[in-house]
């Protein structure tokens, strides 16, 4: 299972989102059929611009309680210091893409950004040996 995780702002557009989630996706170098879910936090799961990209996507759009978040805080790899004053997380993105796949999960692609969307890539499949 691979989850996209997504932090954004208020009011944030589709286009900004898919941008994002492009840019995460082609540097992962996987295709939007990869991802079983598209996840974030629970007070984000509304905002217009995610519902219709996860839409656009055909994935479904999980909204994950805070605290389920923060006991994923240990396994994030980027640290906002807004956020974490904002949501009590390092990072939405990174933290919500960890709780979708749930224990054992890792990161496959860290934060990253554009203006108002931040996008990360959570995997529950043990890393392949090169």
């Amino acid at each position: 299972m691979i989850a996209l995780g997504i932090g954004c702002r208020r009011n944030c557009s589709v286009e900004d989102i898919e941008a994002v989630i492009a840019q995460a996706l082609d540097a992962a170098s996987l295709s939007a059929v990869s991802i079983s879910v598209i996840a974030t936090a629970d007070d984000k799961a509304a905002e217009p611009g995610l519902v219709e990209a996860a839409r656009r996507i055909g994935r479904p759009l999980c909204g994950i309680a805070v605290g389920k978040l923060a006991n994923m805080s240990g396994l994030a790899v980027t640290r906002s210091e807004r956020v974490q004053q904002l949501k009590g997380v390092p990072s939405v993105a990174e933290t919500a893409a960890l709780a979708a796949v749930g224990r054992g999960g890792r990161l496959i692609l860290p934060r990253i950004a554009n203006a108002t969307v931040t996008c990360a890539l959570a995997s529950d499949e043990p890393e392949q040996a090169t």
